[in-house]
């Protein structure tokens, strides 16, 4: 019933600008900025004022122009003279959550922690199905951890987006990867959606159990402490990471990097991890330690979110212990797939 509900949902694609380069952070007071160095352009407008790390700060919307710059505000341009309204401003954003599809080590029964490891090939189906089901929700940026598996979902659903566009992984690691990784047609830069990986959004690391059998892990240690090590907020297992360690670093790179894109108007999808995304979910629904280590995210289910007016609206839920299912209904979402359909047809 979720799939045949999600179907049916749409969206809106706002025409704020973008960013590629996470480290900047600015403040504007009733101002506009304009940075200007030898090749490269930032303007920077205020934006609403909205909660950021327990602090009032305005977020501005940032857009760089340039002509020897990366995947640049690719989104923001019209596709044509006539873009059928598909980039109106809106006061509300979508925000996808994905946990990755099943990787080779899930198949394994294996810990797999912040050991990269690639899909199995159930996990690309799992990638691709989801995929079909946010096809009709607009994506204007892409966040992934820094680990194939999660990549590789994002980019498997991207090949599904009725919008046709191209995910672009952002190399911003050294100048010499941001020079080589240029695009120098503005056609093609209007086709394109910007990838940010980010190691903040990996996996806990599960310390010593990496590449333990969790059966066998199990049978050594007993249930109890396993479990334990697997399901407690704060108990991290031996040289690794709790989970609220790992929210400690997910929630906080949300808050400063992701958050302001989606005040800002920009929809956003974010392909992770099982404890990366908990750590979110928990951020954005308010729940308490207690209440998170209930929480299971299957892998490549996607979750919906409405990012409006500085609350989020959760649109899409588990619905079990073990299932997540999307329900997105707002009126500009309806919009969004009608004008989907008009491309179309």
């Amino acid at each position: 019933m979720a799939a045949t509900t999600f179907h049916q949902a749409s969206g809106t694609l706002p025409s704020h600008g973008y960013f590629n380069k996470s480290s900047l952070h600015h403040k504007a007071n009733n101002a506009s900025i304009r940075l200007i160095t030898n090749a490269f352009r930032v303007d920077i407008g205020l934006s609403r004022s909205g909660i950021y790390y327990s602090k009032k700060r305005n977020f501005g919307v940032i857009e760089a122009t340039s002509s020897h710059t990366t995947v640049v505000n690719p989104v923001s341009t019209p596709l044509s003279k006539n873009n059928n309204g598909l980039n109106k401003k809106s006061n509300e954003a979508a925000l996808i959550l994905i946990r990755h599809g099943e990787s080779l080590w899930n198949e394994k029964n294996l810990f797999t922690g912040c050991v990269d490891v690639p899909l199995s090939k159930k996990g690309v189906e799992e990638a691709i199905a989801a995929g079909k089901r946010i096809s009709n929700i607009p994506v204007d940026l892409i966040y992934t951890s820094a680990l194939i598996r999660a990549q590789m979902t994002a980019m498997l659903a991207m090949t599904e987006h009725r919008r046709k566009k191209v995910p672009i992984i952002m190399h911003n690691e050294s100048e010499q990867a941001k020079a080589w990784s240029q695009i120098f047609s503005e056609e093609t830069k209007k086709q394109c959606i910007p990838v940010v990986t980010a190691w903040q959004l990996n996996e806990r690391m599960y310390g010593e159990l990496q590449g333990l059998n969790k059966q066998e892990t199990a049978d050594r240690y007993g249930k109890e402490q396993v479990h334990v090590w697997r399901r407690s907020y704060d108990t991290p297992p031996p040289n690794g990471e709790s989970l609220e360690m790992c929210a400690e670093r997910a929630v906080a790179y949300f808050k400063e990097q992701i958050e302001p894109q989606l005040l800002s108007g920009k929809n956003v999808m974010i392909a992770a991890h099982g404890n990366s995304l908990r750590s979110i979910i928990m951020y954005l629904d308010k729940l308490t330690s207690e209440e998170v280590i209930s929480l299971e995210l299957s892998t490549g289910i996607p979750m919906l979110y409405i990012s409006k007016e500085g609350e989020f609206i959760r649109r899409g839920s588990p619905a079990a212990p073990t299932e997540a299912g999307v329900y997105a209904y707002t009126k500009n979402l309806a919009k969004y797939r009608q004008k989907l359909d008009e491309m179309v047809n």
